[in-house]
């Protein structure tokens, strides 16, 4: 006799993600046209490779401390103190990004709780909000994807327990000014309510300079991570800094749930330090202009400062709807409401060769110009 399971509220109230969905799709289409990937097309560099070989192959395969071994962790340190001079930020190693995240959440927020994230957004930030028992407050950021720090202020009631914000951010390739990341530090000041900033797309910022709202905040959160400046996605090797005692309780609970990150990987990280991407930086800038180029007549490109995504308009119907006509004709890309409240829009990725993106744009493009099917 089968078991009889009760799921708990947390899981039901979690969809699959839309994103893994078009992955299982993609798994049974011969040669799609895939634009839907979240992760560079290019390979971990060989110093990498070399120092998780040599990791594994001198036995460096057990746990490490839950904080990360310790070269890598002092590396992390001596970057953030250089860079923001905070006498109270310490930095640690987590298992991912995502693992980050999950952490400072489990810290922050309580059953009944709220969390102010952007529409669109990351589709973790909205699933992890739940899996904590909170529910995410989400401020509106269409068309332009800019920030109206008075619109946060008035999404910030007496449950508000943290504001997520992600620059360069996903899906929208969007880039925080100076005066954006200003105002959300300055704002989280004034409230009290902590500031969780995601930089994992540090590295492609395509139109200008990054900034850290933690440049005006001592007591901004970052996390990041290495999966997508390096390709090493499937390593999961992050990393957090923030107030020390905000991350002595994601050090605790991190020993609870991840353990750690995978030792080899966090040795390929630090390799990873020390090898240049400033190339792969100028790639994904040119495959930004080459993308914008073949399909702006047909779709407004807004936001695309940085990431590797653009966040358009569909041209006719739903994102949703337009999206199953894209994969009829074996392209592969993302509906828009899998990041938002609203399904107007598709996300493209545009982290692929450049033969695969012009593939991409010629079907965007007839699509578009083509209108809906009928019948």
């Amino acid at each position: 006799m089968a078991a009889a399971f009760t799921f708990s509220d947390r899981a039901r109230g979690i969809d699959a993600s839309g994103i893994r969905k078009v992955f299982d799709l993609a798994a049974q289409l011969e040669d799609p046209i895939n634009l839907s990937i979240g992760q560079p097309h290019y390979p971990v560099p060989d110093a990498v490779k070399a120092a998780i070989a040599d990791a594994v192959a001198h036995d460096r395969n057990a746990y490490s401390p839950s904080q990360g071994i310790a070269p890598l962790v002092s590396r992390l340190q001596a970057d953030v103190d250089e860079t923001f001079g905070h006498a109270d930020r310490r930095a640690f190693v987590t298992s991912g990004t995502s693992g980050g995240l999950m952490l400072a959440l489990s810290a922050l927020v309580n059953p009944g709780d709220e969390v102010v994230a952007f529409d669109p957004y990351f589709v973790m930030y909205k699933h992890l909000t739940t899996l904590c028992g909170g529910t995410c407050k989400f401020v509106d950021t269409y068309p332009d994807f800019r920030i109206d720090v008075e619109k946060v202020r008035a999404a910030i009631g007496p449950r508000t327990k943290a504001i997520l914000c992600n620059s360069p951010a996903n899906p929208t390739g969007a880039v925080m000014t100076e005066a954006e990341a200003r105002g959300l530090a300055e704002l989280s000041r004034e409230t009290g309510v902590p500031l969780i900033s995601d930089e994992i797309y540090e590295l492609f910022c395509h139109d200008g300079e990054f900034v850290s709202p933690a440049k005006y905040d001592e007591n901004c959160l970052v996390v990041g991570g290495y999966s997508k400046t390096y390709g090493m996605t499937g390593l999961r090797v992050g990393y957090a800094h923030g107030p020390a005692a905000l991350i002595e309780q994601m050090i605790k609970l991190q020993q609870y749930t991840f353990v750690c990150s995978p030792q080899p990987a966090q040795w390929g990280a630090l390799a990873a330090l020390d090898v240049d991407m400033s190339a792969r930086a100028t790639e994904y800038r040119g495959k930004r202009d080459l993308l914008a180029g073949l399909i702006g007549e047909n779709f407004p490109v807004r936001g695309a400062d940085g990431a590797f995504y653009m966040f358009v308009p569909a041209p006719w119907g739903t994102g949703s709807e337009f999206v199953a006509e894209c994969i009829k004709e074996g392209l592969l890309v993302i509906p828009g409401n899998v990041f938002s409240e609203q399904d107007t829009h598709l996300r493209i990725s545009y982290a692929a060769t450049d033969d695969t993106i012009r593939r991409g744009a010629d079907v965007l493009n007839r699509l578009a110009e083509r209108g809906p099917a009928v019948g």
